[in-house]
């Protein structure tokens, strides 16, 4: 059995000269690796699990093994630990350790499903792993090796691809079952799963995360589950962290799920998924997935978080240095005790403080806490982007230059900064530009279709509504196409407005033509909401005399004058049931019949399609 290292998102770049046994045994070696020493001989590292969700049935399939070190010292994260681990030369006893602290704690809980176990290419292919020490162990805690996940990470290319695969496939035969971890991210992770063909494949978070506003990661994640599903490999997303993202999941049909929204890594995990989880899981309404660009509101705080591991209180101030000194890149460190935010140290800040004469001798040993300099702010990751740009500029400008903290019902999940908000919306307004109609920034002709094939490819029933606005040309003409541009906007926001922006869908074809989604149940009297609305709002951009005579006069082609009525909202409304419709071409089509009908009865209409009710 190969060294397993259940690591988080930490690949170990461990070459064969760290385990040779000269190394191991240097005096200046054992000395510098003094502290990691004495964690492997105490046996303290401690094991946490994070779910992993089936987006079928909301219930749990396994876990994933992580290890962390102990909580009071500098290598309680993953990448700290296995970092010192690498660099004095104790890869070896850390993986082995960290493979049986996982296991034990899997077995003493009795967690029910699959165990995913990371293990990195160098250690799989060494021919010293393979003694069956590993799987000695297993029957001691009774085990079965098919529970068991070898989920194989990787951070360089694999030069000896032979060797990895053979011994893959030896593992596979003991009972051990597959996965590929980051797909997406690693150098012969393809290749592997072309010739391995594994049981599992987990798609990099980075393609996960946003995936509801992004249409190119949705296509990325499309094309992944449709060769899943042609090689009967199940596919996991990694890294859900909002509900729009497992909604978006979901409907594209992936089988697994895991992130921060289902369930954080614990050391005694849930054994159910939350009531959120598993409604959005059993509900059969599709996430009306747009692209961020049309609707702000909808982007989060969540978006701009970068997880810092915090410092408790008591943290001695030279711990703070410590960390600021070797990682340059560093810029904050929060204070938390038991998940509570209490300050947040700018890098900036302290470093010029303690960089002055006898600072770092004088007050080195002393608790960070001391120098919290006020209360930090804290920001709940599901604060819309908008809400946040406006807070940030109405509270203290010091918040947007040093940095804030994200929770998460209060408790601290990551921090952020003022650039990490203007990169969000730079991101948002490049997104605008390619996807929405610029005059209102509603989502144009591609997204709409994208959205109709995820319904139908999904099998749920909708309405789809194509809106017009009736003689609207003579409005323009009239009134000149600077408030014929703004009856237009008028008429989007208002549709807008009667949307569910968790169920349904609005996009701008063009013009005066809009496209309405609508999943919500209560979608004719939203329909209907909206008619009344446009004849109260429109009717303050005619003039008295035109509401007066019910419309105006223009001059035709032909010379003669030409009555037109004021201008009203037509709304031709389709019901599609699941199977009605084969492509989103033959949804617009029926759909335009629909506006034309409505477009027939005067005034402010609604015609609703028959054909398709039961």
């Amino acid at each position: 059995m190969p060294s397993i290292l259940p690591v988080e998102k930490y690949r170990t770049t461990a070459r064969a000269q760290f385990l040779a046994d000269q190394f191991l045994s240097s005096p200046v070696r054992e000395k510098s690796g003094a502290p990691l020493r004495e964690i492997i001989d105490q046996r303290r590292l401690n094991a946490v699990f994070q779910p992993i969700l089936n987006l079928g049935h909301a219930d749990f399939l396994g876990f994933e093994g992580l290890i962390r070190g102990p909580a009071d010292s500098p290598l309680h994260t993953p990448i700290k630990l296995f970092g010192a681990a690498e660099q004095h030369g104790l890869s070896l006893e850390v993986e082995m350790l960290a493979r049986q602290t996982v296991l034990e704690a899997f077995a003493t809980q009795s967690l029910p499903g699959n165990l995913f176990l990371n293990v990195s290419p160098e250690m799989l292919a060494l021919p010293d792993f393979r003694n069956g020490q590993t799987l000695a162990f297993m029957r001691e805690l009774n085990l079965d090796p098919a529970r068991i996940v070898i989920e194989l990470t990787e951070n360089q290319p694999v030069f000896d691809f032979a060797a990895m695969r053979d011994a893959l496939l030896h593992y596979r035969a003991m009972g051990f079952r597959i996965a590929i971890d980051d797909l997406g991210e690693g150098f012969s992770s393809l290749r592997l799963w072309l010739e391995l063909r594994p049981e599992f494949v987990k798609i990099d978070m980075s393609f996960v995360q946003g995936v509801d506003r992004d249409p190119i990661k949705l296509q990325f994640l499309k094309s992944i589950q449709h060769i899943a599903a042609s090689c009967g490999t199940q596919v996991i997303a990694e890294g859900i962290e909002t509900e729009a993202e497992l909604r978006a999941v979901k409907d594209i049909g992936i089988a697994l799920g895991q992130g921060y929204f289902i369930a954080r890594p614990q050391a005694t995990p849930p054994l159910l998924a939350g009531d959120d989880t598993r409604h959005i899981i059993h509900e059969s309404n599709t996430a009306a997935t747009q692209c961020a660009s049309f609707n702000r509101s909808q982007a989060m705080a969540g978006n701009l978080i970068t997880h810092i591991e915090p410092v408790h209180p008591e943290t001695p101030i030279d711990r703070l240095f410590e960390r600021f000194y070797t990682n340059p890149a560093l810029s904050l460190i929060p204070i938390v005790a038991k998940g509570t935010p209490l300050g947040l140290v700018n890098r900036h800040h302290f470093i010029e403080q303690f960089s002055k004469p006898f600072q770092r001798e004088l007050h080195g040993k002393e608790p960070c806490q001391d120098i919290i300099p006020g209360a930090p702010l804290l920001v709940e990751k599901n604060m819309t982007i908008a809400e946040l740009s406006h807070f940030l500029a109405e509270t203290d400008s010091r918040h947007l230059t040093e940095g804030f903290i994200i929770t998460e019902n209060g408790s601290y999940i990551g921090v952020a900064s003022g650039q990490d908000l203007l990169r969000e919306l730079t991101r948002m307004q490049l997104e605008a530009a390619r996807y929405a109609n610029p005059l209102t920034l509603l989502p144009g002709n591609v997204p709409i279709n994208e959205h109709i094939e995820r319904l139908l490819q999904a099998h749920t029933p909708f309405v789809a509504c194509y809106t017009d606005l009736d003689h609207f040309k003579p409005f323009n003409d009239i009134y000149g196409y600077g408030k014929g541009d703004e009856m237009i906007r008028l008429t989007g926001r208002i549709l807008n407005w009667a949307c569910d922006p968790k169920l349904d869908f609005i996009g701008h074809i063009g013009g005066d033509d809009f496209v309405l989604l609508l999943q919500s149940p209560n979608w004719r009297a939203r329909c209907e909401q909206a008619l009344r609305s446009f004849a109260q709002a429109a009717s303050l951009m005619f003039q008295e005399e035109h509401k007066i005579a019910g419309g105006y006069t223009t001059e035709g082609r032909d010379g003669m004058q030409q009555f037109h009525p004021l201008t009203s909202l037509s709304i031709g409304a389709l019901q599609v049931t699941p199977g009605e419709f084969t492509s989103y071409l033959e949804v617009s089509a029926a759909m335009t019949d629909a506006k034309k009908m409505a477009k027939k009865i005067a005034g402010n209409s609604l015609f609703v399609e028959q054909r398709a009710l039961a």
